[in-house]
């Protein structure tokens, strides 16, 4: 279950940046600061679900 709430996460995120562009490119502050929640909204849903579910983030290797 964890990778599909990871991924209506990432989805989630990817709608909140488009949102944010299409409102900065339009003058639209509006739909920039829906676009900027959602994203936000959705970098939230995505730590929540790694904190949940450890085993199934990347790990980094310093080596």
């Amino acid at each position: 279950m964890s990778t599909k709430n990871r991924a209506k996460a990432k989805a989630e995120q990817t709608k909140g940046r488009l949102k944010e562009a299409a409102g900065h490119l339009t003058g639209d502050k509006r739909t920039q600061t829906e676009g900027r929640v959602q994203r936000i909204k959705g970098d939230i849903q995505d730590a929540v679900e790694k904190v949940r579910h450890p085993k199934h983030t990347k790990k980094k290797h310093g080596h």
